[in-house]
Formats: C-alpha cells, structure tokens, sequence
C-alpha cells in the first residue's frame, strides 16, 4: 500500500488473536525513533505484528532480546510525511488512540513510505475483527505520563552531561572500595540522584533516575564495579539506574574527547555532489574501539563515494566516507569471526579495502541485504 495522503485515519475495533497469529511479523528492519520522554533519537530494530509495533535495542552487533517497548495499532492515525522537522524529511508519526505520539525515521523515501502503508494495511485490518480483550496501548517505555506526574517531557542529555560535567558545579568523582577493590574518579547512584534534584534537574528521585539511566543507555556514563555492572545486566527498560549508594558509576572514557574533529570528517563538496544510487542503514564496527554503531549509509556515484552517518544526529554532515575506486569488497563467511572483527556479530558481515589499505568492516540486516550492497558497491569500485 502506498501512502499519498498526509493523515491515514485507521478504523476502530477489538481483535482477538491466536497464538499463530502473535508471532506473525508482517515487517521488519530498522527505524529512528524519538525517544519518549527524553526526546533524542536512537536507531531500533523494529517488527510489526499484526496489532502492534514493536521495538528492540541492538547491543554491539547483535539485537538484545528484550523488547525495549511496543506500541499498539488499534485506532492510530499515522501521518506520512511528517514534515516539521527540517533535517529529518524521512519522518513519519504514528499516533495512538490515547495520543500519544510517536516519531520514526526510514532511510530513504521509499522505505518510509513502505513501512507507513504496511502499518496502516495492519491496523485497518484490526477494525474488522472482534472478540476477544482490548489490549493495553502501550508498555512502560511507551506510555503517555499520567496526570499529576511530574516525568520530564523535553531533556537535552547534552546540557545535563556538560552541567554535570562543570568543575565548580558538577558531581564530586572520589574514590571508593567496593567488595575490597579501589576505584577512583567515580560516584554512587544515590550521589548522582540527589546531584539531579538538588540542581533542579529533576522534580523527584523516580525522575532523576530515568534522566540518569537515559545517561548511561547514551553512554554519557559507563558502570564502575559488579554492582552497577550486574544491575546494567539484568535490568529492564526502566530500571537501567540504580538510585543506590553502592552501585557506582563514572563519566565516559572518551568524554575528554568531546569537539575534537576526526580527519575522516573533513568532506569535500565534490564527494557529496553525487547521484545518490542506494541507502539503507547497516552496522559499522569502529575503526578505534572496535564496537559496533548504527550508520545510515549512502553510496553516490560520479564520483563514487560510500559515505556513512549517525542517524542519532541532526547533522547533515557525513561521520565518514571513502572513495571507492580501487577499492575491494567481499562477503565474510558468518563461521567463525575472522580476523580484525571484535564484539557480537549477527551475521550478514561483509567488508570493504580502500585504495588506501583502510578496511571497514559492515553487517547487514540480512544476507539479500548484504548480497545488494555487496553488487552495488562492485558496480563504483
């Protein structure tokens, strides 16, 4: 189904489904998505099912089992394209019967609109069946805030670090003993809570900590020690923080880093000026740390280059980007982890030789995926 219209109402109903039916996914692949109650955006891997919308977390390279939240289609009102963010033109909304809304971004045009009409497909089928109950709108991580709660609505995680982060006003880094090791430059859960409150960061200590644990699910703070390691483990969702003061945590190794500016960033005009053959977002292991992120890519042609972004940011500007003449690329055979490849791998791995001996390593999705780009990228090298 292809979506022309701005505003897809979808009908209303209840539906009854059997086991068959709840494991049936309709689509997958990933999504930008807005985060709900601290609005950045973070890349998921996401599955529609035939009455709902849900979304995982990927860790390295692979996806985390734990469904990280869903939203239900019945009575939604999907929007595409949604236009009000100038340098997300990708976007669609999808809002629920209780509206709330939801934001998510494809890779291309073509993806956005396929996904917009797959979800309403879905959720029109829902007003012709009946039975069975009405399942909730939506999970913990999805849910709209309840009158008179006092969760935040607009965060900038940015401005929290950098005020935490101030050598006159920020957190106190000491030293503690925990289980008879000494670690140093770090501070307790509890510290960290009663810092947020106390600078007005927060109204409440529950509040507090879903600011801190969207901290550390950023990377903004890594765990320090067994405690706040096993919590980070075994939590869920809502629970990635621990408001207690023997679990310890620390500011990001890399946050002295901040504003420095990579060589591979500094792009010519002549690199972006292109025809854009293919997009679509893959997984990217690090050049330095070795651990993998999510980059939306994009190959152009005349001259051929294969540039690569942080679909998290705003920024229109490429986080890298090669030629590709000269280059080689070759699929890796998903037995075993060849040489150079750290973390979880999924699969689907393939990998790129620059002119200049550089190698990048890449998974896809899936192996059509990685076959695709496998071909395209041939084509320009």
């Amino acid at each position: 189904m292809h979506v022309d219209s701005r505003v897809i109402q979808v009908g209303t109903g209840m539906i009854a489904m059997d086991l068959q039916e709840k494991v049936t996914i309709l689509r997958e692949g990933f999504l930008v998505k807005r985060g709900h109650l601290v609005h950045n955006w973070k890349a998921r891997w996401f599955k529609l099912m035939p009455d709902k919308l849900i979304y995982y977390k990927y860790e390295g390279g692979k996806r985390d089992s734990c469904q990280r939240g869903k939203i239900m289609l019945k009575d939604c009102v999907i929007t595409c394209p949604y236009l009000e963010y100038d340098n997300r033109p990708l976007v669609f909304r999808l809002q629920t019967k209780t509206c709330v809304d939801h934001f998510l971004e494809a890779c291309s045009r073509e993806e956005r609109d396929q996904w917009a009409g797959d979800i309403a497909s879905a959720a029109d089928k829902l007003e012709d069946l009946e039975g069975g109950p009405d399942e909730g709108d939506d999970s913990p991580g999805v849910s709209p805030t309840t009158p008179g709660s006092s969760q935040p609505t607009h965060i900038n995680l940015s401005k929290v670090l950098e005020a935490m982060y101030d050598v006159h006003s920020g957190i106190n880094m000491s030293s503690h003993v925990e289980q008879g090791r000494m670690y140093t430059n770090c501070f307790s859960g509890s510290a960290v809570v009663d810092w947020l409150v106390f600078a007005q960061l927060a109204l409440s200590r529950s509040e507090a900590v879903t600011l801190a644990s969207a901290l550390l699910e950023e990377g903004f703070l890594r765990t320090v020690g067994l405690r706040s390691v096993e919590a980070l483990r075994t939590a869920g969702p809502s629970e990635l923080f621990l408001d207690d003061s023997t679990a310890l945590y620390s500011f990001s190794d890399n946050l002295k880093k901040r504003g420095c500016v990579k060589a591979e960033t500094k792009l010519s005009t002549v690199e972006l000026s292109g025809h854009v053959i293919k997009r679509g977002y893959l997984l990217k292991q690090g050049q330095r740390r070795k651990n993998w992120k999510i980059r939306l890519f994009v190959l152009r042609s005349e001259p051929s280059f294969l540039h690569y972004y942080d679909p998290t940011k705003d920024d229109i500007i490429p986080a890298g980007g090669f030629p590709l003449r000269g280059s080689l690329v070759s699929s890796l055979d998903d037995n075993g982890v060849p040489s150079g490849v750290k973390g979880n791998i999924q699969g689907n791995l393939f990998n790129i030789i620059t002119q200049s001996d550089r190698r990048y390593f890449i998974q896809a999705p899936s192996n059509r995926e990685k076959m695709d780009w496998i071909d395209a990228i041939r084509e320009h090298t």
